[in-house]
């Protein structure tokens, strides 16, 4: 599929936006990357040659160095993974170590080294990591592709989780998961070669960003236009301004991304943009909240966007990215629950006369993926119980690579438990949360999401940046029941007077919307709470920090 695209498409990638585009075809991008094949192959003095079965780490910022260096060590028969990114606030000896700890783990000979990380070179060096620098010099002689030089079972990604502990963790996804899952995403999103035309600004490092906007329309020869994140990051305008720019039909981020993108656009000109060509924007990578979609669509609807563009997804790494998309077309359908049902009886029956709680439908699983969801003690349950989602099929990844050897992922019939709680309605799939961080208080079962969202209405609260975490009894000593601590980021910490009243404030919307009382609330300054490399925050991790602050 990839070796056919490369050879005919008249389609490409732009990258470069906004100061200095560039466009190459398919075929240029697969021209290079044999080229880079060729050097990889051939290898240096110094540095072992990539063959078959081969792990290497990519490192590097620039989508157009990336799709060649990929595609190389693919034609290689090798897999790819892509190393987690520092930042400017990057302790760069620990991250050295980790990076070591990684590269170990996945049995990596090799990191292609790329801008803006090629400043990392004496940093590599010093730790005896092997690399070479994707640039003019990784060129030989142009290889002859060959579709035989891995099998549907050898690995091609090693896609590094965006996991709460320290220690790293790689899954593990075939030719056969990955095909499979683009496969089931193409036909599920009703992707056309002909017709698509795809925007992003994701991360490289993350499977979103590398499966679902670099490898399906490198594989498929969809167009394609990518800048990186710290492009959108900078200037979360530019996003809608490529879409406008270049009739963009298919984009996705996580819900932040848009929820930002919302505030930019209410403040945009009249008539500066046209979104009316966006045929599907989806949302996925962390939980959805219906009130920043709709926000979106109202300050989107000025230049043509259609509430119906927006698609609500359920994926992960382990199934390569995709789990469940809602239906094209439809925009987002929300199931309102109500709340004592769920939180007291763990079923999904539709709002009462109470306190409700709205989950986003997350439609069918992809062709080819089967959902169930079980309790406790395996039992399959039924429509609207909520218990544990498994997943079976193609797509599902064999298993992981942990620092202490690989690990399995399945079961004896091929189910893997995916560790969040939903339920299933009409044959489509809804999240209620990760299983581990479900808050039990008074037999009541409370989502971590519905408090996060209630503090972040508190003034002076940063939006996206609130936490809850579970406080288990007997913790520090002194808890008889269990109960939850807030962290939120406000640009007011420090200020006691003010940070008083921001508590104040959490504690009284988080009560009004759940029914129970945080134990602490703690405030702290911008940039504090930790985060993945992806940015999602990290609740295990600010558990742990707020035990070291007393909370």
């Amino acid at each position: 599929m990839l070796l056919d695209s490369a050879a005919h498409s008249p389609r490409g990638m732009t990258t470069g936006e906004p100061k200095q585009p560039v466009r190459r075809t398919w075929p240029e991008v697969h021209a290079i990357a044999r080229r880079m094949a060729g050097a990889l192959r051939a290898g240096t003095a110094d540095v072992p040659p990539v063959e078959h079965g081969s792990a290497v780490g990519v490192l590097a910022g620039d989508p157009a160095a990336i799709a060649p260096a990929a595609q190389a060590v693919w034609l290689c028969g090798g897999s790819i993974t892509m190393l987690h990114q520092p930042t400017a606030r990057t302790d760069l000896a620990a991250w050295a170590k980790d990076t070591v700890t990684v590269l170990r783990m996945i049995d990596a000979r090799l990191v292609l080294l790329g801008a803006p990380f090629d400043g990392l070179a004496p940093v590599l060096t010093e730790h005896g990591i092997p690399f070479r620098v994707i640039d003019d010099d990784l060129r030989g002689d142009g290889i002859v592709p060959s579709a035989d030089v891995a099998s549907e079972d050898d690995t091609v990604l090693l896609q590094l989780t965006s996991g709460s502990t320290a220690e790293p963790k790689a899954v593990r996804i075939t030719h056969r998961n990955l095909y499979a899952n683009m496969q089931g995403m193409i036909e599920a999103s009703r992707l056309a070669v002909e017709r698509d035309v795809m925007v992003s600004w994701l991360p490289l490092f993350h499977d979103m960003g590398m499966v679902g906007f670099l490898t399906t329309p490198m594989t498929t020869g969809v167009e394609l236009v990518t800048v990186t994140p710290a492009d959108f990051l900078s200037r979360p305008l530019l996003w809608a301004e490529l879409i406008s720019k270049y009739g963009g039909t298919v984009t996705a981020a996580p819900n932040f991304a848009y929820a930002v993108l919302a505030r930019q656009l209410a403040r945009a000109e009249e008539g500066s943009l046209d979104l009316s060509t966006l045929r599907i924007a989806l949302n996925g990578a962390e939980p959805i909240d219906p009130d920043a979609v709709e926000a979106f669509t109202r300050a989107g609807a000025r230049f043509g966007l259609r509430p119906e563009s927006v698609l609500a997804a359920y994926g992960m790494a382990e199934t390569a990215l995709g789990v469940s998309f809602a239906p094209v077309e439809k925009g987002l359908e929300v199931d309102t629950i109500d709340a004592e049902q769920l939180e007291s009886h763990r079923r999904a029956v539709p709002t009462g006369d109470g306190p409700t709680r709205r989950f986003p439908r997350l439609g069918p699983p992809l062709p080819g993926i089967e959902a169930r969801v079980v309790d406790d003690e395996g039992r399959v349950l039924g429509e609207r119980e909520v218990g544990v989602l498994q997943l079976r099929g193609e797509s599902v990844t064999p298993g992981y690579l942990t620092v202490d050897g690989p690990v399995a992922t399945q079961d004896a019939e091929g189910w893997f438990d995916t560790g969040d709680e939903g339920y299933l309605v009409d044959g489509e799939v809804v999240v209620c949360g990760r299983r581990k961080d479900v808050i039990i208080m008074g037999g009541r079962n409370i989502y971590p999401t519905d408090i996060e969202r209630a503090a972040a209405t508190a003034d002076d609260v940063r939006a996206g940046n609130t936490v809850a975490v579970r406080m288990l009894a007997g913790e520090d000593g002194g808890r008889h029941r269990e109960s939850f601590a807030v962290a939120v980021e406000s640009r007011k910490a420090g200020d006691a007077e003010a940070e008083q009243l921001i508590k104040k404030d959490v504690t009284s919307r988080v009560v009004s919307a759940v029914g129970a009382r945080p134990a602490e609330v703690v405030v702290l300054p911008p940039g504090t709470l930790p985060k993945t490399p992806s940015g999602k925050l990290r609740r295990s991790a600010t558990a742990e920090l707020l035990r070291k602050r007393g909370a």
